[in-house]
């Protein structure tokens, strides 16, 4: 598979860049700062050029043409303001959703987060104003039928040591995941095939994330 990652040089891509190219398959970054293009290649992943705030959707669907999925897991980062949760957050993601419509690549994956549902819709705190964003851009997703989307929430994110063994699925309590554990069960979503239509959530677990991901069902 040729697999499309926007927001290539964070840390659950490159995770999820290294367990694809292991797998055999090719996985493409796209990065903002060209700096970034040598930590892709040696995850083993190609990386593009490609500015999610300042790109047409023309350029992106030329972006991730050929590709068998497309995978948001790009961020404005925790340190940014309120605008930039929406410039990246919700309209970067819509855009990518644009792009792959245009270039017929219909495999997408959304990299949300846990508690959109419950984001104040009138707080101007700005990581009240990011579960929004997410929260959007999740819902604008799950409206195109033309898309076999899935949309993996996790929870709060470490650096922790993976264990390879997640819980996985819907109206999970809240918890923590490692992100080497989230790309493992984003790789193993794309290989599969599992979880098309589903919206799930992800913390550490008991169960190995091979079992977790196929109960999850095509």
């Amino acid at each position: 598979m040729i697999v499309v990652i926007a927001g290539g040089h964070g840390q659950i891509a490159l995770h999820l860049e290294r367990f694809l190219a292991d797998a055999g398959h090719e996985p493409v970054g796209l990065v903002r700062n060209p700096d970034h293009l040598a930590d892709l290649a040696k995850q083993g992943a190609r990386g593009e050029v490609v500015d999610l705030e300042k790109a047409t959707v023309d350029q992106l669907a030329a972006a991730v043409a050929g590709a068998d999925a497309v995978v948001f897991a790009a961020g404005a980062g925790p340190g940014s303001g309120a605008d930039r949760k929406e410039t990246v957050d919700r309209a970067a993601a819509a855009l990518l959703a644009d792009a792959a419509e245009q270039a017929g690549v219909t495999r997408y994956l959304m990299v949300s987060a846990m508690g959109t549902e419950r984001a104040d819709p009138d707080s101007d705190d700005v990581f009240q104003v990011y579960l929004r964003a997410k929260g959007a851009a999740d819902d604008d997703l799950r409206a195109r039928t033309a898309l076999e989307w899935t949309v993996v929430r996790p929870g709060r994110l470490t650096d922790d040591e993976p264990t390879g063994r997640v819980a996985l699925g819907e109206g999970l309590d809240r918890g923590s995941v490692t992100r080497r554990d989230v790309a493992a069960v984003l790789a193993e979503l794309l290989v599969t095939g599992a979880g098309r239509g589903r919206t799930v959530d992800l913390v550490s677990g008991k169960v190995p994330v091979e079992q977790a991901v196929a109960a999850l069902g095509s």
